[in-house]
């Protein structure tokens, strides 16, 4: 082979080079993306879809049911708590305030607990509940997509699940995401 061959001619890219950059900026877009998202804000596949099937006894009384299908026709949060768990401990004082405004119905969903210890973590703390509802294998957590507790849900009039937030709520949580939610679907009714 001649030394004329070996040499690239003038404005010839080599793949070796483009390749490499090409897939190098990719990797950042997709990097840039994901740093810019809240890590808090985990998207649900249950957002917009009918709330998974909730049947459970209530932890007060295990002899009486909690039933998502017998609070269809109105707007209600479940809230997914343990007294395990050292997040729900910080957003409770948030629920007692947020129940005691009466703005809409907060039922509980005790998550992978003991009835006694759960019953005692609300008598000590104050219960912000209409009912909470007692899971104790965590098996109706799976169906509601909980990974993690605290978690609260927003189902709307329809028994759609309108929103999903991971973590303590906040008074800017509720301020921010929840009331204005709240507003849109009863402008929507």
């Amino acid at each position: 082979m001649s030394a004329r061959a070996r040499i690239p001619q003038a404005g010839a890219v080599s793949w070796r080079v483009v390749l490499p950059l090409a897939l190098f900026a990719i990797l950042l877009v997709f990097l840039a993306r994901g740093l810019s998202r809240d890590p808090r804000e985990v998207p649900s596949p249950l957002v917009g879809k009918p709330a998974p099937t909730l049947d459970l006894p209530r932890l007060d009384d295990p002899g009486q049911r909690v039933q998502a299908t017998a609070l269809r026709g109105r707007v209600w949060l479940l809230n997914v708590w343990a007294s395990w768990c050292t997040a729900c401990r910080e957003e409770h004082p948030t629920l007692m305030n947020y129940a005691r405004r009466g703005r809409v119905p907060i039922y509980g969903l005790d998550y992978k607990d003991s009835p006694a210890e759960g019953q005692a973590w609300l008598r000590q703390f104050g219960n912000p509940y209409v009912a909470s509802a007692f899971d104790a294998q965590g098996r109706a957590g799976i169906d509601w997509g909980v990974y993690g507790v605290p978690e609260t849900f927003v189902i709307d009039a329809q028994g759609l699940v309108r929103y999903k937030h991971v973590g303590p709520l906040t008074e800017a949580v509720i301020a921010e995401r929840i009331e204005p939610l709240l507003k849109n679907l009863e402008q929507a009714r």
